[in-house]
């Protein structure tokens, strides 16, 4: 599974999950080497162009919602309350708090 990690409308990089469950976020080359273009967050800084977790990574755990709108989120879309990788990908599309914003990739 792989969504595109938007910055303010400008695609700044691509989260993956991968069957053995590892997950990756990757700036783009043309974000990476544009300094004009800001990191997604702190702890993603663009110092580095690859970042590797065995769970999703806490600043996309953060958009998302908790409570009853995860409850009626996983309702209604039929996710596994505990897949949060499938979750930030069908419900961070659009109206999102802040700049950033994350877009399912069909493959």
């Amino acid at each position: 599974m792989k969504g595109a990690v938007y910055n303010n409308g400008t695609l700044a990089g691509y989260l993956e999950k991968y069957p053995d469950g590892k997950i990756t976020f990757r700036y783009t080359d043309e974000y990476f080497s544009n300094p004009v273009n800001p990191p997604i967050s702190l702890t993603l800084p663009k110092i580095q162009q690859v970042y590797e977790s065995s769970i999703l990574f806490a600043f996309f755990q953060g958009l998302l919602s908790e409570g009853v709108n995860k409850d009626i989120q996983c309702r209604l879309l039929k996710i596994d309350e505990k897949d949060d990788f499938t979750r930030l990908l069908q419900t961070a599309g659009d109206d999102t708090i802040g700049a950033i914003t994350v877009k399912q990739v069909e493959e």
